[in-house]
């Protein structure tokens, strides 16, 4: 257990894993110590932005966005691109989805390394998972290490990245959203790519979303407000 003198900063997106890895945060650290950043990157699901800023303020933590539209200047993916289609299909690299935004993670750990740097903040809380999820790279547990450690070097500095959701299925997820207290801010959260609300249901995002819930036997307090 950390101690609860230390401060901790969370990469909140607005999404259902975010939120959950925010009330892990306030459990963990003491919601007094927790701080929450989120990207405007150019989403194509910008309704998130606004549904972390919610979420924070049901929480009761500060929220600061900041802008990092590089990602949509360069294109190519479903997400930052409006004229490229969501499917839960390989794009065109790789075999990853065409959802897939390439570096995201890994830049948006950096900023937030950045950001807490200067604040005095050693711990980071991000919902990356490498158990049911999408197939990104940048997602698994081997990269946020190898991040960690850069991080570590070009800052000299001793920042610690958690990913609590890391190994756990949706369906775990859900339940530890439950027992952390964060389901009734699920009703907030968006997970749909397709940036529409209610959410569209057919997304790979909202598949996977609905499977978590089904299998824990939690009706979506999302779907209960919509």
């Amino acid at each position: 257990m950390a101690d609860r003198s230390e401060k901790a900063l969370v990469v909140l997106s607005g999404g259902q894993d975010s939120s959950t890895c925010l009330y892990w945060a306030m459990d963990r650290f003491g919601w007094q110590n927790v701080e929450t950043i989120t990207f405007d990157y150019g989403q194509r699901h910008r309704i998130e932005l606004e549904c972390a800023e919610k979420v924070a303020a049901h929480a009761g933590v500060s929220n600061v966005c900041l802008p990092i539209d590089t990602f949509a200047a360069l294109g190519g993916d479903a997400l930052t691109d409006a004229a490229i289609a969501v499917n839960s299909g390989p794009g065109d690299s790789a075999a990853l989805p065409n959802t897939f935004v390439p570096g995201r993670n890994i830049i948006f750990l950096t900023f937030a390394a950045a950001y807490a740097y200067h604040r005095e903040i050693r711990h980071i809380v991000t919902g990356v998972a490498q158990t049911d999820y999408s197939g990104y790279p940048d997602c698994r547990e081997a990269t946020i290490r190898a991040v960690q450690a850069t991080l570590r070097l070009g800052m000299e500095n001793d920042v610690e990245i958690h990913a609590p959701l890391m190994h756990l299925s949706k369906q775990e997820t859900v339940e530890l959203a439950r027992d952390l207290g964060g389901l009734e801010a699920m009703a907030l959260t968006h997970t749909c790519y397709n940036g529409t609300r209610p959410p569209c249901g057919k997304c790979a995002a909202c598949e996977l979303r609905a499977k978590g819930f089904a299998e824990a036997g939690i009706r979506d307090p999302l779907l209960a407000a919509s």
